[in-house]
């Protein structure tokens, strides 16, 4: 029992700390810098996602790996014994996490590419693909949330 609590918090943890990330941001970072320079704030962008981006590497591995243990170690009949609101969350989490790989693999090293070469057009073309995916992202990571912290209500 306690392995499965440990796995059930750790997974929690991990979301909230990727979605937390996602909102604060989109939402207050993003509009706080709006105003600075275009060079200012992509090179503010080029400090700050790094470091966001390790967390979230984290937080997948983490959710992959606790989310998954928590059906092995059984809960409602392991893998398959789950409800409707497990299912979401493996799509929408699964969903997310593609988003995300695409996000670092491609519009981010264009970003870091397109700075490094110093054309701030491309690098603001790459900063605005990065920002959609956010959004999306953050929209699937507020359901997901909804659903797990609800989803064993759905049946009352």
């Amino acid at each position: 029992m306690f392995a499965f609590a440990l796995a059930l918090a750790l997974h929690t943890v991990a979301a909230a700390v990727w979605v937390g990330g996602m909102f604060f941001a989109y939402l207050v970072l993003r509009p706080a810098i709006a105003d600075l320079a275009v060079d200012e704030r992509l090179g503010l962008w080029l400090k700050v996602l790094p470091v966001f981006f390790r967390w979230v590497w984290l937080a997948v591995a983490t959710l992959l790996a606790t989310g998954y243990g928590v059906l092995l170690l059984g809960y409602r009949g392991g893998l398959g014994g789950g409800g409707l609101h497990i299912d979401i969350m493996q799509a929408t989490g699964l969903t997310m996490i593609a988003l995300f790989a695409y996000l670092f693999f491609v519009p981010w090293q264009g970003l870091r590419a397109a700075m490094a070469a110093g054309d701030l057009d491309a690098a603001s073309r790459q900063q605005g693909r990065i920002r959609v995916i956010v959004g999306v992202n953050l929209a699937l990571g507020l359901f997901t949330a909804a659903v797990g912290a609800t989803g064993t209500l759905w049946a009352y």
